[in-house]
């Protein structure tokens, strides 16, 4: 386990990808969302394994980046936030509870993981998220119910600006400077 890897997760259009640019602008290693790398290779070339195509594909090479980005991650000193993780992957390939254990127990990351909650008023589609705000809820409840699952704390991030929520997670984690 590597308690300087944090797992920034929730629901789709909560503001991770915001946070995680945050948190680099203020010297963080970060690591971007396997997802939205997939779906813009897969709408480059074939698009076979987007996920709303072919999930499980989607989630099987989702599930190998997470591994190989964890792998690179560990070249960093200091901390390293995440974008999503090898748990999300596992969740949405949909695997039962054991399943999804043995194949993220050896590689966990920091104790603590941030939800961001759902919040429509900040919700978009694209054309790397089509689902709609409803798919993004149920995506929500399933980490909520996997993360502690697996033994993970989970703490759901405040609706408030990125500054703010970039001190809370700092803070929380007790992180008074990128060290």
């Amino acid at each position: 386990m590597s308690e300087r890897f944090v797992v920034i997760s929730g629901c789709s259009g909560g503001g991770k990808s915001t946070l995680l640019a945050a948190l680099a602008a203020r010297g963080f290693a970060t690591v971007e969302e396997p997802g939205r790398r997939i779906v813009a290779q897969e709408l480059a070339g074939a698009g076979r394994a987007l996920p709303w195509v072919d999930m499980a594909a989607f989630a099987r090479r989702a599930m190998t980046l997470a591994l190989e980005d964890r792998a690179r991650a560990g070249a960093s000193e200091g901390w390293v936030f995440f974008d999503r993780g090898l748990v999300d992957a596992a969740v949405a390939l949909g695997g039962t509870e054991a399943a999804v254990r043995d194949g993220t127990e050896e590689h966990r990351y920091h104790r603590t993981v941030f939800l961001t909650p759902p919040w429509r008023e900040i919700y978009v589609t694209d054309p790397e998220r089509q689902h709609g705000f409803d798919d993004a809820v149920a995506e929500y409840e399933r980490l909520e119910r996997a993360y502690p699952a697996l033994g993970y704390e989970v703490v759901v991030l405040p609706k408030t600006g990125v500054s703010a929520r970039v001190d809370f997670v700092l803070e929380r984690l007790g992180i008074t400077a990128n060290g």
